[in-house]
């Protein structure tokens, strides 16, 4: 009913897999790596702090936090440099990346040098930290000469993003390379260290208050869904059934689409399709809402703190997941089940008090912010380094 498009594929791999299949073939965890024995320790200077990641895109809300968090690592005195890894057979264009960057809104603007990583070059000489920031890139991560520590920026279980076979095994074992992680919320924090015995830190998440907040105080008569077609943790088709209950008990509700553009896919109900909307535009569309259905299967998204800045209930399915990294009282926590997600739309829009809920709800994330989550960053770094 609902799908009619596909997905191209990575053409750089075996597969298309994110990882080069001969990283992928010469990391054996299973035995100690020698340069990983004795890694740096540094106790009384700024560090020199190389990050591997994917090649970033303009709407990579992962990119986005790692920039974030690269900025706070050099407002706290260091100095950073950045990788691109990837499996493509044309590398990105430095030149078109930094401009990308520097245009765009939900990027903070960093001192970092870019570059394409070289397997045969390495990170810089005098690296004392070294970043894996997804699944693939902790396979040049260990393999990479310098004795710099390890460390894993971890936003997501990303084993999950896959069908059980080799890219979510490959994505799996990474936990087990002996990397120190800092991770996005407890949820991910537990899960890694109870399970795969990774020494973890964590830090909150949070919501920058110059973008989102209430400017509207009458009674809200939209809602708001967070559609994500291409990314299967964030439950697409299980949302529209959802919506489409919600649109039969309240026809009279607009019904917002965002975060994709869905014109390719059959939706049967009337909605307007918001597709991808630039950071500026979310507050207003937010304050057009009283709740907003964000879904998400794995680690819990940025998005419900935000809405709540903005005043508006998330809806989110229930589950450890979501719970361990924030117990709000203003997240509306439903067991994922399509009908009872709708009725809970429908009791969000239809409460006396909803006009007073949404003063109180950005109230309680007042004073959540990233500042904060970049100090136990840094505080998490900092700690480790001394070894």
């Amino acid at each position: 009913m609902l799908i009619r498009q596909t997905v191209a594929k990575n053409n750089g791999s075996v597969g298309g897999m994110l990882v080069d299949i001969q990283d992928a073939a010469l990391v054996d965890w299973t035995e100690p790596a020698p340069r990983l024995a004795n890694p740096v320790t540094v106790t009384d200077r700024p560090l020199e702090i190389a990050w591997i990641m994917s090649p970033p895109g303009r709407e990579s809300g992962g990119h986005q936090n790692l920039f974030r968090f690269i900025k706070y690592a050099e407002d706290a005195g260091h100095k950073c440099s950045i990788y691109f890894y990837t499996t493509q057979e044309l590398a990105p264009s430095i030149r078109d990346t930094k401009a990308m960057v520097a245009e765009s809104t939900a990027y903070a603007k960093v001192a970092a040098t870019m570059q394409n990583y070289d397997r045969s070059v390495g990170v810089k000489a005098g690296t004392d930290a070294l970043f894996a920031t997804g699944w693939e890139t902790a396979y040049p991560a260990y393999l990479d000469p310098s004795n710099a520590r390890r460390f894993y920026f971890v936003q997501d279980f990303e084993p999950s993003f896959y069908p059980l076979g080799s890219e979510a095994i490959l994505a799996e074992n990474t936990y087990k390379f002996g990397f120190h992680g800092i991770t996005a919320g407890g949820w991910l924090s537990h899960k890694l260290s109870t399970e795969y015995g990774m020494v973890c830190d964590s830090f909150n998440f949070a919501v920058d208050k110059s973008h989102y907040s209430v400017t509207n105080l009458r009674k809200r008569n939209e809602v708001f869904f967070y559609a994500r077609p291409v990314t299967a943790r964030r439950a697409f088709e299980l949302g529209i059934v959802a919506l489409t209950d919600f649109a039969q008990m309240r026809p009279d509700i607009t019904i917002n689409l965002a975060g994709w553009d869905v014109s390719n896919w059959d939706i049967p109900f009337k909605y307007r399709n918001l597709a991808s909307l630039d950071l500026t535009q979310l507050n207003s569309v937010y304050n057009r809402c009283a709740a907003g259905l964000v879904l998400s299967l794995t680690n819990m998204s940025l998005l419900p703190l935000e809405l709540m800045s903005s005043g508006v209930a998330p809806v989110v399915n229930d589950g450890p997941n979501n719970r361990m990294v924030s117990n709000n009282p203003y997240i509306e926590y439903v067991q994922p089940n399509p009908k009872a997600l709708a009725r809970r739309l429908v009791e969000v829009l239809d409460r006396p008090d909803a006009v007073d809920r949404s003063v109180a709800m950005a109230a309680s994330v007042a004073n959540v912010n990233w500042e904060d989550s970049g100090t136990q960053f840094n505080d998490a770094l900092e700690r480790a380094m001394r070894g």
